[in-house]
């Protein structure tokens, strides 16, 4: 019985993709995404001419706002990229994704490594790197594990979570420039460049154009909220829910599922999260261009809901409530033995 069980959830999958493949959303979407990638190289522009325009000014840290969002969006591009979702071929989906590291700071295959782990086992314990984070725990089981001050940030995680939001643009960049220091990346030699060019690019712009203490500013300003819209973007995908202890299997449609959380609305939605808040649609499709999965997640949630199981959706707002509540219970150990 138990066999015939797995051989059946094993089909699942196989079902569901034929529908997908049939609808046509796994097609390429070249016109969009040429169109999206102009925009996004012309919005970069108009900042920089901006900037420059704008010269040393209190006026230009309203730029480093606009910048968060539009180096944002470069990430997301590169994370479309990384998933080959632009071109079938792997090589041009590199170059834009190598394009993207240049403009963020961020190494491509630095990411792409790290985030293909995540892909194949999401919210396992040991085996996905997006909950193997120091300075967080999601679970009571993880936070019991702190020690030192990361035990105390454990504890009281909810009440940090933006303040931890705003250094993980700074924490990527530095963990990719590790990683490229190190030699474990791919095309090491072409990472160390672009990341040596972004670096000096960035710095010579912002201290050419701004007085020092401008300068400094425009730089917390700028990856502080990139960090943030990052983070925001990535936190309420999986955080929170259901983690898998190790040594548990489930097919591959339940282990996409059930650990993934969509959030709907409106397409600025979309825009903000960069096609993230279709979560449960993309890990079940990573190839799947950011555009198409608007129009899969009905196809999925019917699909789901017609075997049982458990599609998690909500709003904007909500998730976010869920991620901090989900947070604050993993660090009720530590608050308990404190009190």
């Amino acid at each position: 019985m138990t066999e015939m069980l797995t051989e059946r959830r094993g089909s699942d999958f196989a079902v569901l993709a034929r529908s997908i493949k049939e609808l046509g959303l796994l097609d390429r979407r070249y016109g969009y995404y040429a169109t999206r990638i102009g925009l996004t190289v012309l919005s970069l522009a108009v900042l920089a001419v901006g900037f420059v325009w704008v010269g040393d000014s209190w006026w230009s840290l309203f730029l480093a706002v606009a910048a968060s969002f539009v180096t944002t969006q470069f990430a997301f591009l590169g994370h479309d990229a990384g998933h080959r979702q632009i071109f079938t071929s792997k090589k041009r989906n590199d170059w834009v994704g190598y394009g993207c590291g240049a403009v963020t700071g961020i190494s491509y295959q630095w990411w792409v490594g790290k985030h293909n782990r995540h892909h194949a086992n999401p919210n396992h314990e040991d085996e996905d790197p997006d909950i193997d984070i120091p300075a967080l725990a999601f679970s009571r089981d993880q936070a019991r594990t702190k020690t030192g001050p990361l035990r105390w940030i454990a504890a009281y995680q909810a009440y940090l979570f933006i303040p931890l939001l705003m250094t993980q643009a700074v924490l990527l960049k530095s963990a990719g420039i590790e990683a490229a220091v190190e030699g474990t990346v791919k095309g090491l030699k072409r990472e160390i460049a672009l990341l040596a060019a972004h670096v000096a690019w960035y710095l010579t712009a912002v201290f050419l154009v701004l007085s020092p203490g401008k300068a400094v500013l425009f730089i917390l300003i700028h990856q502080g909220l990139m960090g943030i819209h990052l983070g925001m973007s990535f936190a309420p995908n999986h955080k929170g829910m259901p983690i898998i202890p190790q040594g548990e299997k489930l097919d591959f449609l339940r282990k996409q599922v059930l650990t993934s959380r969509n959030i709907l609305g409106r397409r600025w939605v979309d825009i903000m999260l960069g096609g993230l808040n279709y979560q449960i649609e993309h890990h079940l499709f990573p190839s799947m261009p950011s555009v198409s999965l608007r129009h899969a997640q009905p196809v999925v949630q019917l699909f789901c809901e017609g075997r049982d199981v458990s599609y998690t959706h909500t709003d904007f707002l909500t998730s976010y409530g869920d991620v901090l509540r989900a947070l604050h219970d993993a660090g009720a150990p530590l608050r308990a033995k404190a009190s």
